[in-house]
């Protein structure tokens, strides 16, 4: 699935595709909105009324990774490969360890 590409250098190509301050801080906020949302769709199926949370999560996370590319003028890199899909979050725990 890496597709031999290193953890590191997944990382640095999405980075490469996420320059702008204004699609940073969208992806900043909008990868861990997702990311909270599919755990709870989970429990919503055991939560009665709960399903309206995650629902907003998931669609504003993703409204702000395209607002964001709008900035960036970039397509997401996920739709030349999705495997991307998979790297968002890994990106998103480097920015916060100071790493990217």
């Amino acid at each position: 699935m890496l597709g031999n590409r290193t953890n590191d250098q997944w990382i640095a190509q999405y980075s490469s595709s996420h320059q702008h301050p204004v699609n940073r801080i969208c992806h900043s906020f909008g990868i861990p909105m997702i990311a909270l949302s599919l755990p709870l769709f989970v429990a919503a199926i055991f939560i009665h009324g709960l399903w309206p949370l995650p629902s907003v999560l998931f669609v504003i996370g993703w409204g702000l990774q395209f607002i964001g590319h709008y900035f960036e003028g970039k397509p997401p890199e996920f739709f030349s490969d999705y495997r991307f899909l998979f790297v968002g979050l890994r990106w998103w725990v480097a920015k916060m360890k100071g790493k990217v």
